[in-house]
C-alpha cells in the first residue's frame, strides 16, 4: 500500500524529474486535477485514472487513499512541486489514521524556481514566496506577510497574483510593497511556464499594478533594493566581491 505524491514539474516533459518519472511508471492507480493528469498522460496507458475539476483537494486525496487500501501503488499527481503549495501536507492529514499506507514525496520544479531561470537570476539572495490566495489564508495575514517581506527586503515571489475573483490583488500587493521600496524596483513575471505559450516579461513594481496581462496562471518576482537590469535579465547580487 504506497502513494507517491508527486510534483511533475510545471508541465513540460523536460522539466519532470527521472524520479517522477519513473514513480508514475511504477504506479496501478494515477490520481490528480484533471488539467494535470492530461499533462502525463502518455504515462498513464494502462492505468486506472482518477481526476477531479479544481477545488475538490480533499476528494482527490481521498480517492488516493481508497485505492491504497486496495493494496494498490496511487501516483498522485501536482504541478510544480508536492511540497510547495501541493498536495503532500493535505494528503498526510487524510491518511493519518492510515499508518500502514506509505507516503512518499517525489520533489518537483517550483514556479518559482522555473519562472527565475525565464527572468535571469532574480533568486539569488534571500527570497519570500508568498501566494497571493485567500481561499485558505485571510487576507489580512496575507497583507502581513507582505508588508515584513517588504520591509525585510526580501525578493518577493507571488502565487496565484489574480483570478476573476481576486482581479486586484496584485494591485493592492504592489501599493504595500511600494511602502518599502521604489515603484522602480525591477519586477518580472512569467506566464505558463514550461509550456507553449510561455511569456517572461521585465518591469518596475509600477507596472506591476493594474497590469492585465497578468492572471492565475503567472508567477511575479519582484526585486529587492540590489536586484538590478542586466542586458534585459533580471538579476540580484548575491554580494561576492571583486567579480570584475
Amino acid at each position: 500500500m504506497k502513494i507517491y505524491v508527486i510534483g511533475i514539474g510545471p508541465g513540460n516533459q523536460e522539466y519532470m524529474t527521472p524520479q517522477a518519472r519513473s514513480a508514475i511508471e511504477k504506479s496501478d492507480v494515477v490520481v490528480g486535477y484533471t488539467l494535470y493528469v492530461e499533462l502525463v498522460r502518455e504515462l498513464t496507458e494502462g492505468k486506472e485514472v482518477k481526476s477531479t475539476a479544481m477545488k475538490q483537494e480533499v476528494d482527490r486525496c481521498r480517492m488516493a487513499l481508497e485505492s491504497a487500501l486496495e493494496g494498490k501503488t496511487v501516483a498522485f499527481v501536482c504541478s510544480g512541486d508536492a511540497g510547495v503549495y501541493g498536495m503532500a501536507g493535505v494528503m498526510a492529514e487524510v491518511a493519518e489514521d492510515h499508518p500502514e499506507v506509505e507516503i512518499e514525496v517525489v520533489p518537483g520544479i517550483t514556479a518559482a524556481c522555473s519562472g527565475a531561470a525565464v527572468l535571469g537570476a532574480p533568486l539569488i539572495h534571500d527570497f519570500a514566496v508568498i501566494s497571493l490566495s485567500d481561499l485558505l489564508t485571510p487576507w489580512e495575514l496575507i497583507e502581513k506577510r507582505l508588508s515584513l517581506a517588504a520591509e525585510a527586503d526580501f525578493v518577493i515571489c507571488l502565487y496565484n497574483p489574480k483570478s476573476k475573483k481576486r482581479h486586484d490583488y496584485i494591485d493592492k500587493a504592489a501599493e504595500i510593497i511600494s511602502r518599502s521600496r521604489s515603484w522602480d524596483t525591477p519586477c518580472g513575471y512569467v506566464k505558463n511556464i514550461g509550456r507553449d505559450e510561455e511569456k517572461g516579461v521585465v518591469c518596475t513594481l509600477k507596472e506591476l499594478a493594474g497590469n492585465d496581462d497578468i492572471d492565475m496562471f503567472t508567477t511575479v518576482f519582484i526585486g529587492n533594493s540590489s536586484t538590478k537590469m542586466i542586458n534585459g535579465k533580471m538579476v540580484t547580487p548575491r554580494g561576492y566581491r571583486n567579480i570584475r
